[in-house]
This record gives structure tokens, sequence and C-alpha cells, in this order.
């Protein structure tokens, strides 16, 4: 008996080109994408095979377990940004297939995808262009404009919450890789996010009191190696996304905090890093810093966007293959995502900035940001910052965020294609000093991320 089948290889390219050319955004292929995950929390049914399996996308040329490299990956170029398919083609970085997720919450934070649905439908900009509720206060926690429809609104999703919990505390492994394959640096750090708006597990939720007109403390110090330990940074995020964050440093050969120029985004921090404050999260700066956004594309995306947690390694390190000295790249499994939007944006407000454009892939489901390639002056590819994401559980290990398993960021790959540079980070257990992941703290505003802590830990 032969099986026809519904839809061929080729209907979701031509619904996503319908739904381009009719400048609609609305997600979903089958059926609408947000409807469907408030009633199943699955998203099956809203995509075809050939958008849910790589084995129906390659017809039969690739399968979940298989290896691509630089013999195959012209099979799936069109599923890759430009770096890294110059990666796979060039320097010997690999990718292991796995099979396409399909339950929501573990895409995302269990808690942050309730809060998505629950607020659904009560955000809008107001007259100064900042996402604000029905009633114009401070956003109330989730995704303001799930089902986006506007590059703005997908940019403002990622910018109002990046790790998407109230409070995040990273501990970091970073190693600094130069032109020719070899480290040239290692650093322990750790980087702390505070939300006191939007809050979705807290309390006093949704608003920190008295501090509502703040979108986001963040800080990052190095604790390891000692030449640099207790140099720190701290950005404190006005609510108002037409104003810059002030910057503040402590550096300890200087024993004083200081203030740095607001603007100062495009720049590392510490030597042979090539990550800028403006990468973070692919939306490092307030989002209307940024503009002429656009939408430049719809489609599949081959991504790592769950099951890359190294829970069986007791510190969750990771292992690497790839460049000179077959350790530029991290191991790492993707899978492909049925729907991204790609969207691009220019740094109007800063005229200095080394960067023409950036061009970030957003998954449909979630609109996490799950690449991102820059542009330089002239135009040429510059940078990418490249993650990996996962809930924290890996057989039998969990690592949880109150009732369920934690989801974050596992590691990233920031490479200068122009340099040959690397930089990678791994989210770990723990790294010198003490410092361990955590979630949630509410101390940790107090711990990390005022101008007496920074000094503090200076010292």
């Amino acid at each position: 008996m032969i099986r026809i089948k519904r839809y061929d290889r080729n209907y979701s390219r031509r619904k996503f080109m319908q739904q381009a050319a009719a400048g609609f955004v609305t997600t979903g292929v089958l059926m609408p994408l947000w409807p469907e995950i408030a009633r199943s929390g699955d998203i099956s049914a809203v995509y075809p095979d050939e958008l849910l399996s790589i084995e129906s996308y390659t017809n039969g040329r690739l399968s979940n377990g298989d290896v691509i490299d630089a013999d195959n990956v012209d099979l799936v170029k069109d599923l890759l940004d430009p770096i890294k398919y110059i990666q796979i083609s060039q320097m010997g970085r690999k990718l292991t297939l796995k099979a396409t997720t399909t339950d929501i919450m573990k895409l995302n934070p269990w808690d942050y995808i309730e809060a998505t649905l629950r607020h659904q439908g009560q955000a809008r900009f107001d007259d100064t262009g900042n996402v604000v509720t029905k009633k114009g206060n401070p956003w109330i926690g989730g995704n303001p404009f799930p089902d986006a429809n506007s590059a703005v609104e997908i940019f403002a999703n990622a910018t109002l919450s990046w790790g998407r919990h109230d409070v995040s505390f990273y501990a970091i492994k970073e190693v600094d890789l130069n032109p020719k394959g070899s480290v040239a640096y290692k650093y322990d750090a750790c980087w702390v996010e505070y939300a006191p708006v939007g809050r979705i597990t807290l309390d006093p939720k949704p608003y920190d009191p008295g501090r509502e007109d703040k979108l986001r403390y963040q800080s990052i110090f190095w604790v390891k190696p000692q030449d640099i330990g207790g140099t720190s940074f701290l950005n404190v995020w006005p609510y108002d996304q037409r104003q810059f964050p002030d910057l503040w440093g402590y550096i300890p050969a200087f024993k004083r905090v200081r203030r740095f120029p607001t603007n100062q985004r495009f720049e590392p921090l510490i030597a042979g890093n090539t990550l800028y404050l403006s990468d973070a999260w692919a939306a490092g700066d307030p989002f209307m810093t940024w503009g002429n956004f656009k939408i430049v594309g719809r489609g599949p995306y081959l991504a790592a966007v769950s099951g890359n947690w190294n829970g069986q390694n007791s510190n969750w390190e990771h292992t690497t293959h790839g460049g000179k000295k077959d350790q530029t790249f991290w191991d790492t499994e993707v899978e492909l995502v049925p729907e991204v939007i790609v969207v691009e944006a220019e740094p109007i407000k800063f005229p200095r900035a080394p960067v023409s454009r950036k061009r970030v892939w957003f998954d449909a489901r979630t609109l996490s940001p799950i690449g991102m390639v820059t542009f330089d002056r002239r135009g040429q590819v510059f940078k990418s910052f490249d993650g990996a994401y996962s809930t924290y559980e890996d057989g039998t290990n969990k690592f949880m965020d109150g009732e369920h398993p934690y989801w974050s960021w596992t590691r990233v790959h920031a490479f200068d294609v122009q340099t040959n540079r690397m930089t990678r980070l791994e989210q770990v257990k723990e790294v010198s000093g003490g410092y361990k992941t955590e979630v949630n703290n509410p101390d940790h505003y107090n711990q990390y991320l005022t101008l007496s802590a920074i000094r503090r830990l200076g010292h």
C-alpha cells in the first residue's frame, strides 16, 4: 500500500515564503503555535514531518546520531549560520544530531513558560516605545510578546529577561584561544543577574519595591588567575530602554571603584576575551539603542537547544575537539529547530561601534536567541555568539530549580572569524573560591550587585 504524504518536502518552505510576502510573523505552519502550546504543551501538531525530523528533511541522508562534519556539511548548509559553516567546513568542527525536542517545558524555565501563558495579551508599547502592561506598569513576567508581530517585539522579549530567571548566578570557566588554537588565557569567573521587575518566582511579585524603575542588575567578577582576581564590573539597567546602563568597575590595581563610559559596550572586558557586553544573550544593550529592526528570514535551523548538560561530570565540564590543537570547539549535540525567525538590527546609538549590524536567530517556540552573527563596518562577517542550552537533567543526575530541573545555557562559543580567536565559556557547578551556580537566591543582590559588593569582592 502506498502512503501518500499530506505535505511534501517543500510545503513548509512555500508556507514561510507566503507568510513573509504577506508580512505575517505569526508562528507555526500547520496551525498557530501558541494556542497549541497552551492546549498541549507540545509542538508536534504545529509542524510537518520535514521540520520535526532531520531524516525527513534530508530525505534519509542524515539521521539522529549522525555527525555533521566537513564531508557532509553541505547537506545542511541552509540550516547553519555562515560562521558555523566555516567552522565545520574549514576548521574541523563537528556537530552530533539528536531528535527534535517537542515538549515546550524542555526549552525554557518551567515557571517562565507558565508566566508567558498566564500573561499573554497583557503587553503593549507605551508612547516612549517601552514595554508596559495594559495599565501602563512595568512588565509583569514571561515573554511579553510570545507570538510576536514585529522584529522589535522579538528583540524586546530577549532584552527584558536574559536568563529567564528572577536571579541567576553562573559559575563560569573561560578559555581564550589564540589564532594558532593554543590556550592563551584561562579564567574562573562569576556572572550574576537580578530582575527587580517581571519577577515570577521570588516574592514580592512582580516587582521588588522601590526598584520598579530598574530592569536589571548584572555583575561579573573574576576569581582566577590571581593577577586578575577581584576585578569586577556592575551594570545597572534603567527600565527605560532609551537610556544606557550605568557601568561601574573595580580594578584591584587601582583599589577603587570607577565609572566607565555608558556606551563602552564593544570592547573586551579582559585580555584575550572576544566577548563584548553588547553580545550578552545576543541582546546586551537596551533595545532602543539599536534600530532599523527587520525580519530577514524564517525557516528551520540547527541549534543546541536541549540535552546539552554534562551531569555525568562532577563539575559539569564538557569535552572539546577541532581546531589546530583539538580544543577549539565544544562537543555539542544539535537538533532541527522547526522554525526560527531571523532578525537584523543596527547600532543606531553607537556611532563608534565596530559593528554595522547583527543578525540573530530566534527559536520561534520560545523566542530565545539561539545564534548571532555580527558584521563589521564594511559589512563583512565579524563575530558569532553561539550558545548551547538545556534543562539540567542527564539520566539520574538533576540540578533543580524549585520543583523542576533548572534550564539555562551550558556553554558558549564567541568566535572572531577575522582573527581566528575563540573564547569558550561553560557554566560549571563550582569555580575557585567556592562559588557555585545557583538560581533564584534573593540574597545575591546584596552580595554581588551593589557598589559596596564589588569593592568587597575586590579586596
